[in-house]
C-alpha cells in the first residue's frame, strides 16, 4: 500500500513539474483572416499549442518563457516542391558517378537543417535516389535535425524520360531499368512501380508527365507518359492513400496528367488558357516553382556549368513561368507553394513568396499556399495555422510581412513540434 502511495505522489509531482513554452507574441498573423493579433501569449505543451491567451501571460516557475515580442509570428512553412538530397553545382552530373549513397545522405543532412531554420517546418520531397526516405526516418526519429518530410522516393519516367535513372551515361551502363528502378512503359508497369515506391516506404507519387529541363535529353516539353499509364498510377496511388504530382513543363503532358487524375502540376511552364480550364475544372493545383526557373536561366548564363543540351533547354524554359504563373493564378487556378529546392539552393525557400507576390499574387494568399493549402493536400489537419490543439510548428520575423514581403527571408525564430531549433 505504501508502494501504491508513493507511486501516485511520484505520478502528481511529475504533472506538477511538467514544462511547458510560453512565447510572448509581439504579433501573430492571423492567416486565415490576413488580421493581425497583437500581444499573445502562445502556450506550448509537448508538441501541441495548448492555449493562446490574451496579453503575455506568466507560466509557473518551471516553465519556458520566450520572448518574442518584438517578433511578428506565423505557423511553420510548407514547401510542396524539394529535392533534399542534392543541389545545383557544376559537378553535379559526374557526382551520380563519383557520390557513394553515404556521401548523398551525409550531404542531404546539411541541406535538411538549412531548410529547417529557414522556417520550412515540412517539406514535400519529389524525387530522389531513396536516400530521402531514410532521411525521413532519421528526421522522424530525432537522430537528424530537418523538416518533416513527405517523399515521392524514386519519381517514375519513362524510358529514357525525365528521371530515366540512366539517360547521358555510355551504353554499357545504360541497362534496361524497369519499375522497381522508376521506370514504366505500359499501365502494368505503373502500378507494379506505385506498389514499389509503397514498399519502399515513400509518402506520395511523382510522375515525370514531360520533358525536363536539367535532365540530359534534348526535348523538355514533350508528353512523355499515355493517358493510360497515368490513369494506372493515379488509381494504384488512390489505392495506397498516396498524393499524386507530375512534373510538367509541356501542355499536351500536362492535359494527359490532368486528366489521369494527377493532383498537383509541377512547373506547369507552357500551360495554355485551355489547361488552365482543365486545371479548375478538374480541381488539380500548380506548384509554381518560381525559384527554379529563375536560377535555371541564371545557371545557364554560367559558361560551361551545364551541359549544353540543358542549358540550352533552361534558356528557353526558366524565363516563361513567371508570366504563366500570373496567367493561371488570374483564372483561377488553385496554386501550392513549392520552390524546386535543390535547382536553387536549400534555405532560399522563402524567395519563392517575394516572385510569387511581384507575378501578382497577395502575399497572404502566397502565405495560405504555403501553409493552409499545403496542409489540407498532405491530408494533415493539424499543420499549417497557428492555433490552439495543432502542431506547434512557429515560426518568428522581424517584421509584418504584409508590409515588407522580404521579411520572410530572415527567420529569426523556429519551433517544430514544440522544440526551438533557432532562436
Amino acid at each position: 500500500m505504501k508502494n501504491i502511495f508513493t507511486f501516485l505522489v511520484l505520478i502528481a509531482a511529475t504533472l506538477v513539474n511538467a514544462q511547458d513554452t510560453y512565447l510572448h507574441c509581439g504579433k501573430i498573423l492571423d492567416i486565415e483572416s490576413g488580421k493581425i493579433l497583437k500581444e499573445r501569449t502562445i502556450i506550448v505543451s509537448g508538441n501541441k499549442i495548448k492555449e493562446i491567451k490574451n496579453g503575455f501571460v506568466e507560466g509557473a516557475t518551471s516553465d519556458n518563457i520566450i520572448d518574442l515580442k518584438a517578433k511578428t509570428i506565423l505557423p511553420g512553412f510548407i514547401d510542396m516542391h524539394v529535392h533534399i538530397e542534392s543541389e545545383s553545382s557544376p559537378t553535379r552530373y559526374l557526382e551520380r558517378f563519383t557520390k557513394n549513397e553515404a556521401d548523398v545522405a551525409l550531404q542531404s543532412t546539411v541541406y535538411a537543417k538549412r531548410t529547417l531554420m529557414a522556417g520550412f517546418t515540412t517539406v514535400r520531397d519529389l524525387g530522389g535516389s531513396g536516400v530521402n526516405i531514410s532521411l525521413r526516418n532519421a528526421i522522424n526519429k530525432g537522430v537528424v535535425v530537418g523538416p518533416r518530410i513527405f517523399t515521392a522516393g524514386k519519381s517514375l519516367a519513362t524510358t529514357g524520360g525525365h528521371a530515366d535513372p540512366t539517360n547521358g551515361t555510355r551504353n554499357d551502363l545504360m541497362g534496361d531499368p524497369g519499375p522497381k528502378e522508376g521506370v514504366v512503359n505500359s499501365p502494368e508497369d505503373g502500378r507494379k512501380a506505385v506498389r514499389q515506391r509503397y514498399k519502399d516506404g515513400a509518402d506520395v507519387i511523382k510522375i515525370t508527365a514531360t520533358g525536363g529541363v536539367l535532365s540530359v535529353a534534348k526535348n523538355g516539353q514533350n508528353p512523355q507518359f499515355t493517358i493510360e499509364e497515368i490513369k494506372a498510377i493515379t488509381d494504384t496511388a488512390k489505392d495506397y492513400g498516396m498524393l499524386t504530382a507530375a512534373h510538367a513543363h509541356g501542355d499536351e503532358g500536362m492535359q494527359r496528367a490532368i486528366r489521369g487524375g494527377i493532383k498537383t502540376i509541377e512547373h506547369g511552364t507552357l500551360m495554355s488558357e485551355e489547361t488552365m480550364g482543365l486545371m479548375v475544372e478538374y480541381d488539380a493545383y500548380m506548384v509554381p516553382t518560381l525559384s527554379a526557373g529563375k536560377e535555371a536561366a541564371r545557371l545557364a548564363g554560367i559558361p560551361n556549368y551545364l551541359p549544353p543540351v540543358v542549358a540550352k533547354k533552361a534558356l528557353e524554359i526558366g524565363p516563361k513561368l513567371e508570366a504563366t504563373f500570373a496567367k493561371a493564378y488570374e483564372k483561377g487556378v488553385k496554386i501550392a507553394f513549392g520552390t524546386d529546392s535543390g535547382v536553387s539552393p536549400h534555405g532560399d525557400n522563402a524567395k519563392e513568396f517575394l516572385y510569387m507576390e511581384k507575378a501578382g499574387m497577395p502575399i497572404i494568399e502566397a502565405l495560405r499556399s504555403a501553409t493552409i493549402t499545403n496542409a489540407a493536400l498532405l491530408g494533415e489537419n493539424q499543420l499549417g495555422l497557428v492555433k490552439e490543439g495543432y502542431i506547434a510548428d512557429i515560426v518568428a520575423v522581424d517584421e509584418n510581412p504584409l508590409q515588407n514581403v522580404e521579411t520572410l527571408t530572415n527567420v529569426a525564430f523556429v519551433m517544430k513540434e514544440g522544440v526551438v531549433y533557432k532562436k
